[in-house]
């Protein structure tokens, strides 16, 4: 990625999260609780899936991904929003703003597309049991990782380089709490309709498309669940997909709301991506300690120092 500053611009100013003047130490203490509880909840996870071999299968491996991700992409805006709401520096400098942009864009992207990743898994899981490990092979899983991240950066890249390939001379005060393209591009120096308008294309198709494999995965999902005869047989199947359904909901709810704002309201978007960037990635981890009996399993073993055997 090759970013050059052509502009006088070498820092941007974080003014912080909208209409929250004097609420800055309660706001503190809420988002480093949650932030320390997301670290750590989703490190345990993936501590469990590595340590038990009874876990060493697609769907824990693409999950132990899912909660790597959830361990960097609050990551990204978090530690520079508690700097600033413990009363510290809000500068951001010119670079730190643009690898700020590009990595929350590359986690995000690449979180979006894991999430149509382990749908397609479920679907193969349930509606194929019988070729399931043949579909699902190692080499197979490598490459979903692979493509996922590879596309993820290409993304970011994009949308980074429209963003930065702009001038910027003042002002460099940015009304919100991190950088993102719809607070930057306001302040630009030039024409920014064209960045504008190939970002959201960027952004909404991809979240559009990825929304649209899913959706497609779990009908067929459903049908196949509505198919099976025996009560828990389609208890079994159900709720090894439900966790997964409830992460999705969290995960792209936030974002219809932004998009289906009649006028934007910048306190209520600020809401909206708190929820998407901090609270998601920590409830993903409840989500699959709390609905899957092996995850919990695996957590208990690992909390106590046990260790686990291969036996179920």
């Amino acid at each position: 990625m090759n970013i050059k500053n052509y502009t006088e611009v070498t820092e941007f100013i974080l003014l912080g999260i909208p209409h929250t003047e004097g609420l800055e130490t309660m706001l503190f203490v809420i988002f480093l609780f949650i932030y320390i509880f997301t670290l750590l909840g989703n490190f345990l996870i993936l501590l469990a899936i590595i340590s038990s071999s009874h876990l060493h299968t697609p769907m824990y491996f693409f999950l132990g991904l899912l909660s790597t991700f959830d361990i960097f992409f609050p990551s990204v805006n978090s530690p520079k929003m508690l700097v600033f709401l413990s009363g510290n520096s809000r500068v951001m400098s010119y670079k730190g703003c643009a690898s700020q942009l590009f990595f929350y864009h590359f986690v995000g992207c690449a979180e979006g597309i894991l999430y149509s990743v382990m749908s397609y898994d479920r679907f193969v899981a349930i509606c194929h049991p019988l070729r399931y490990t043949v579909i699902m092979n190692p080499r197979f899983c490598a490459v979903l990782a692979t493509c996922t991240s590879m596309i993820g950066c290409i993304h970011a890249t994009i949308l980074t380089s429209l963003t930065f390939q702009l001038p910027y001379c003042g002002p460099s005060e940015i009304d919100y709490y991190f950088c993102d393209i719809p607070v930057i591009l306001p302040l630009a120096c030039a024409d920014s309709s064209l960045a504008q308008r190939v970002g959201f294309t960027n952004v909404g198709l991809l979240a559009l498309m990825l929304f649209f494999t899913i959706l497609v995965s779990y009908t067929h999902i459903a049908i196949a669940i509505l198919r099976i005869r025996s009560t828990a047989g389609r208890s079994k199947a159900f709720s090894t997909s439900s966790a997964h359904l409830i992460a999705i909901m969290c995960a792209y709810g936030p974002v219809i709301i932004i998009y289906f704002q009649s006028t934007p309201n910048p306190l209520l978007s600020a809401v909206v991506q708190i929820l998407n960037n901090i609270v998601s990635p920590m409830l993903n981890s409840l989500i699959y300690s709390l609905r899957n009996k092996e995850v919990k399993r695996a957590l208990k073993s690992v909390l106590c120092g046990t260790g686990l055997t291969t036996e179920a």
